[in-house]
């Protein structure tokens, strides 16, 4: 038995003593896990080592160029950077049919600012479940909308199994520039680093400071990069953008908040209006009547965010254009689907000025303190 052959033995060994432990579970949906679970040994089954790939003549230049650059970015995270558990991660690739690799759904309360969630072991409760087919997918979120929730279904190109497989370097990253592949890989192996169960929010604004923070400093210090270069520039401009994103983001959702808190106290808020305390706790569940007022309200500030990115905040990025704020429907799930991956990043960026460029020492510090925390949003405190 190679490599390969004896890495997927032992991965699909580990696949099938968690679907066995999940199917036991009552609280996991036994046809979803199954389903997932086919789906994902399938990838895993189709894995190649990295580095043949990308010495292969009969590969395209573009994309061995593309996986060296991978294979560069992980090996710098790992040996420099000091990420931890990334094992086999990102030293494979997987070629797929199609140019999605999952479907991702979320769902979000009409009546609060707050996520459905779902429970796993080993993860905890969740804000999403991914799909690996379109029908798959629009089923479940036909049946939430029915339900009387808000949803989002969107597709990714990425996802991390927390180091519990070798995860591949899947052919649907390849589609994008070279800084955005790096910091996308970076951020899944991110979650191999530190992952805390339950912890939804955090887990995602984490890697998602990691991801580009980590771009940055493989892109701008390593050996033939440099910050004159133009990937450094842009490594440094999509970080720039996704802080703009985050207060954007964060504005919104505080006007949201707002609303729903004055709704339960059974007041009005006009849509220009002072949006008042800050956000704070969920407010109980609304009266049809006034539940139909506010959604009505909803609509109105999710119209004036949309106009205020478009004339505002879509015309100062400097390299993302964020075209999802701009074309997506908005609503509870849409909002807090994107808050997650973009909650306080202001603050992960002091905490990473405030360390002068000890990003390996950052990096081993939150690792150990963020699950000491009652609330690992504290190390940013």
């Amino acid at each position: 038995m190679d490599t390969n052959e004896a890495r997927t033995s032992g991965a699909l060994a580990r696949l099938a003593l968690l679907l066995l432990t999940l199917l036991l579970l009552p609280a996991c949906n036994p046809i979803y896990v199954v389903r997932a679970g086919w789906a994902q040994a399938r990838i895993l089954a189709s894995r190649e080592p990295l580095t043949e790939v990308m010495t292969d003549p009969a590969v395209d230049p573009a994309t061995r160029a593309s996986l060296r650059l991978v294979h560069d970015a992980r090996l710098f995270a790992v040996e420099r950077l000091g990420f931890q558990n990334a094992g086999d991660s990102y030293t494979s690739f997987a070629a797929l049919p199609s140019d999605t690799l999952a479907l991702v759904l979320s769902a979000a309360y009409r009546d609060r600012l707050e996520f459905r969630t779902w429970w796993f072991p080993i993860t905890g409760r969740v804000p999403y479940r991914a799909y690996f087919s379109v029908e798959g997918g629009e089923r479940a979120r036909d049946q939430l909308e029915r339900e009387g929730f808000d949803t989002y279904l969107r597709p990714t190109a990425a996802f991390s199994t927390l180091g519990w497989f070798a995860d591949p370097l899947y052919s649907t990253l390849l589609r994008q520039n070279d800084v955005s592949l790096v910091e996308t890989v970076l951020h899944e192996l991110a979650h191999n680093h530190l992952y805390i169960g339950s912890r939804g929010t955090f887990n995602e604004s984490f890697a998602t400071f990691v991801g580009h923070a980590a771009a940055i400093e493989f892109f701008c210090g390593r050996e033939g990069g440099g910050p004159a270069t133009v990937k450094c520039a842009r490594a440094r401009d999509l970080w720039a953008d996704a802080l703009d994103i985050s207060r954007f983001i964060t504005a919104l959702e505080g006007r949201i908040r707002a609303l729903y808190a004055l709704g339960a106290r059974g007041e009005g808020l006009a849509s220009g209006a002072d949006p008042g305390p800050p956000p704070g706790a969920v407010p109980g569940p609304l009266s049809d009547v006034g539940l139909d007022a506010l959604l009505a309200e909803r609509a109105e500030i999710y119209r004036e965010a949309r106009v205020e990115f478009l004339e505002q905040v879509q015309p100062g990025l400097r390299f993302a254009a964020y075209g999802f704020l701009a074309t997506e429907p908005l609503n509870n799930a849409t909002l807090l689907s994107r808050s997650l991956y973009f909650h306080r990043l202001p603050d992960f960026d002091a905490l990473w000025s405030r360390w002068e460029g000890d990003f390996a020492g950052l990096m081993a510090w939150m690792r150990e303190e963020a699950p000491r925390r009652a609330d690992p949003f504290q190390i940013l405190d």
